[in-house]
């Protein structure tokens, strides 16, 4: 079905649904559960590694650089290439890369083989989030926030029950253990594989969308809009090398500063990831009705009290002020993917595929060079650097306002199919 609004009411693709197709959404957010649970898994097992391989921790923060570089490089270039030449089932065959590496991380013996499963993985993930972010900007019916945050909390919920399922599965029975999440990936392959089967009947013919849909937002030149998306990707910057610092070293932190046991900590590690995907659902449909730009300086700038406070708490108040910045931090993501998308709507793909990619190498040079800080002075010292970087939530001062009148006072709820 085609849009109603005008060309300039709206930034979305023409082909883009009149109403939320819920099914295909619920799918996608499954799926991206089910990929970002087994993902998590790979953190949330670094103490075994390190013990299982004598690892120091800027061998632990190169694992992560390994998969979160790999997904980096690719996805552009893969979303790029599926805004020409759609490939519908590409999202099983992501996943079957992802249970490929899951089977050889649960077997490998040696460090360059384990680096080369995390590879794997990355490039798993590399092929799913392009094409996925589309199918759900597809479905969304207009309601762009709500759907990318939909989504978006599917994979945050899958991040908040991998340490949990490696505290309770993987640690106690060991490496070998992780084959047994092979079936996690096979289900997630049925699953992208019906979602590839509907995108495929209901995609556009891409010479028309290509040749009547500008690549740039009506309202705003060419260099505004390379501007606007270099702020972005510093904001990027701010929130992934933050969360990075939490997600990686969360646990080492918790065991050094205050002596809890593994399992403590990754319960520790559970409840933060909770928090993050608390914040994502809360932040996309709040984006949708106030406008994107404030959601971004509230969660950017707004959490630098928190991470300020942070390294000096006693571990109460540790968990409480974790929890916060999770909620915060999480709301900008959606609201900056769909912010970037809106700024060039003929390129979804790249555009997707450049932030997510961003996410993840922003996230994996972080660990590797918050790591290696951390060999040369403490995890404590860390977190006293890491905590400033939400200031560079300034910039959002640079962002033009993209919003419609028609979008800001949106008050009712996503129709649905």
């Amino acid at each position: 079905m085609q849009s109603t609004a005008s060309p300039v009411q709206t930034e979305a693709p023409k082909h883009v649904a009149e109403k939320l197709v819920f099914s295909i959404l619920l799918a996608a957010a499954f799926c991206h559960f089910l990929n970002d649970m087994v993902q998590s898994l790979i953190p949330a097992i670094y103490p075994l590694l390190k013990a299982s391989f004598h690892l120091d921790f800027g061998q632990i923060g190169m694992i992560t650089l390994t998969y979160q570089i790999t997904a980096s490089l690719l996805q552009p270039l893969i979303g790029h290439f599926n805004d020409r030449h759609p490939r519908p089932y590409s999202l099983a065959i992501g996943m079957g890369f992802t249970l490929i590496g899951l089977v050889a991380l649960s077997r490998v013996t040696t460090y360059p083989t384990l680096l080369m499963g995390a590879a794997l993985v990355g490039v798993g993930s590399a092929v799913f989030h392009p094409e996925s972010s589309r199918v759900v900007r597809m479905v969304s019916g207009g309601h762009h926030g709500f759907a990318q945050a939909l989504f978006q909390v599917g994979g945050n919920a899958g991040s908040s029950l991998g340490p949990l399922l490696a505290a309770f599965i993987v640690l106690p029975h060991g490496q070998s253990s992780l084959a047994w999440f092979s079936a996690v990936a096979l289900l997630g392959i049925i699953v992208l594989a019906r979602v590839g089967t509907w995108s495929k009947r209901n995609r556009p013919q891409v010479r028309k969308l290509r040749a009547g849909h500008t690549e740039y937002h009506p309202l705003l030149t060419p260099r505004k809009v390379y501007l606007s998306l270099t702020v972005l990707i510093a904001l990027m910057f701010s929130k992934f090398f933050y969360l990075s610092s939490l997600n990686s070293y969360y646990t080492f932190f918790l065991m050094s500063k205050f002596h809890l046991p593994v399992r403590s900590a990754q319960i520790h590690l559970f409840m933060f990831a909770g928090a993050i995907a608390a914040g994502t659902i809360i932040g996309g449909p709040i984006g949708d009705r106030i406008g994107r730009k404030y959601v971004i300086w509230c969660s950017i700038l707004g959490v630098l009290p928190f991470t300020l406070a942070l390294p000096y708490a006693n571990l109460f108040w540790t968990s409480i002020l974790s929890i916060i910045i999770g909620v915060i931090l999480a709301s900008a993501f959606s609201a900056i993917l769909v912010y970037a998308q809106e700024l060039m709507p003929g390129k979804i793909g790249m555009v997707s595929g450049l932030f997510f990619g961003l996410a993840f190498g922003m996230a994996g040079v972080g660990a590797a060079l918050l790591g290696n800080l951390a060999d040369h002075t403490s995890i404590a010292f860390v977190y006293k650097v890491c905590s400033f970087l939400p200031a560079i939530g300034l910039l959002t001062g640079f962002l033009p306002n993209l919003e419609t009148k028609r979008q800001r006072s949106m008050k009712s709820a996503p129709a649905t199919t």
